[in-house]
């Protein structure tokens, strides 16, 4: 596809940056956010605020979101009042997190209405947002990958993993891996300050080592530095697990690790007020659960 009109709704942490690399790319773009003022704060990069979804989709090529939920997706794919407003063939990518049920399910009620459909949900955070290196792992039909992915490209490294529901999978599966690494690289930041080491030249020790990380390097130093200004919002990492494990149970799979790491998210988001802190936060229960232990 060449330059495509493009709606995006949900300017936020990420839809913000990325609609800027949209617009880089060439595409030209309407943006809607529940919060007028995050939609108007593009219309300097040349994005033109719409004050509703039906407004914001009419005349799209491509409809994205970048919502909070499949829950806020799919209340607008089902709203006949945004439908009807789309363009005769167009295509909606839900690049959010969520469920694989609620992609296939998405799916299929657009393919009814004449609509293509993918899930490309994200990895990479804000600085991968803001930098259009996201990587982006796509479910739906190859025909529709093909189709869309030079508007993908302007955001990141798009890759075509599988039917619907499989950008969804992949993100849980992604998710679960973050969570974990969070997990042990809090550990050890913990052990190397309470034990005399410098946090900061063991990581640069590490770096090109089998423990090295992008999780390593960023949340080890916010970690240690005490940044927890949100990239990716705690409250977000625990939906994702709630959604892992929900995915893995139907799939009769138990996953301890994830299981463990999920509760321990759990208490921070809504024991320790952290479900606007960074997901590197979780260093902050660790430190807790020390010092309630001694």
């Amino acid at each position: 596809m060449g330059k495509a009109d493009i709606a995006l709704l949900g300017t936020g942490l990420m839809g913000a940056p990325m609609t800027r690399n949209l617009l880089a790319a060439g595409h030209r773009v309407q943006v809607w956010n529940r919060t007028m003022a995050k939609a108007e704060a593009l219309a300097s990069d040349g994005a033109v605020p719409c004050a509703s979804p039906q407004k914001v989709v009419a005349g799209a090529d491509v409809v994205i979101t970048m919502l909070s939920d499949g829950v806020a997706v799919s209340a607008l794919t089902d709203d006949p009042a945004v439908t009807g407003e789309m363009k005769p063939g167009a295509v909606w990518i839900d690049m959010s997190s969520a469920k694989p049920e609620e992609a296939r399910a998405q799916a299929a009620h657009l393919a009814g209405l004449g609509f293509g459909h993918l899930d490309a949900p994200v990895s990479g955070g804000t600085k991968g947002a803001e930098a259009a290196s996201l990587a982006i792992m796509v479910g739906g039909e190859p025909e529709v990958f093909a189709r869309m992915e030079s508007v993908l490209a302007a955001m990141g490294r798009p890759v075509h993993v599988g039917p619907s529901g499989s950008g969804q999978l992949s993100k849980l599966a992604n998710q679960g891996i973050v969570a974990v690494t969070i997990a042990a690289v809090a550990e050890a930041m913990l052990l190397l300050q309470r034990g005399g080491a410098d946090p900061a030249a063991v990581r640069d020790a590490l770096k090109g080592g089998f423990a090295d990380s992008t999780i390593l390097q960023q949340h080890g130093t916010r970690m240690t530095e005490g940044d927890f200004e949100p990239g990716g919002l705690s409250k977000f990492q625990l939906k994702d697990l709630d959604n892992l494990l929900n995915e893995s149970r139907g799939l009769g799979l138990s996953l301890p690790v994830a299981e463990q790491v999920r509760d321990r998210f759990d208490h921070f988001v809504h024991q320790m007020g952290g479900a606007d802190k960074d997901h590197s936060g979780l260093y902050l229960e660790l430190l807790a659960r020390n010092e309630a232990a001694s």
